[in-house]
């Protein structure tokens, strides 16, 4: 008689445990389809950065999308740098920033604005 009331109270703590499990889970949730903090709108033209900044919308973890402020009078391009699904928000904006610089140097160009910033991050 004891194993049956025993087996009853573990079913129902287990059952208790994957509840709150199971509302935990849904509650952390998916960050797939969110702007995130956006802190200035980017400029999206139809080449690598909007691709880029896409990807990085429809990432579904922490993830930042960099890019160099544009000027239509003195700036002819855009340079952008994402980091997809990093550990932390702070570790996507600074790879994403590196990112977004590698292309300047590599490029050899300089803008009116100074670099790159963080447009966007979750």
């Amino acid at each position: 008689m004891k194993f049956v009331t025993i087996k009853r109270t573990a079913v129902s703590t287990l059952a208790g445990l994957l509840i709150v499990a199971a509302v935990g889970a849904s509650a952390a949730g998916s960050l797939a389809g969110s702007k995130g903090d956006v802190r200035f709108p980017p400029t999206l033209g139809s080449g690598e950065c909007n691709v880029a900044y896409k990807a990085y919308v429809a990432a579904s973890g922490h993830s930042a999308y960099a890019t160099t402020f544009y000027s239509r009078v003195v700036d002819l391009y855009i340079i952008c740098g994402t980091k997809l699904n990093a550990p932390s928000q702070k570790a996507a904006e600074e790879m994403a920033l590196r990112n977004c610089q590698a292309g300047l140097t590599r490029w050899k160009l300089k803008t009116a604005s100074g670099g790159c910033a963080i447009s966007s991050s979750k």
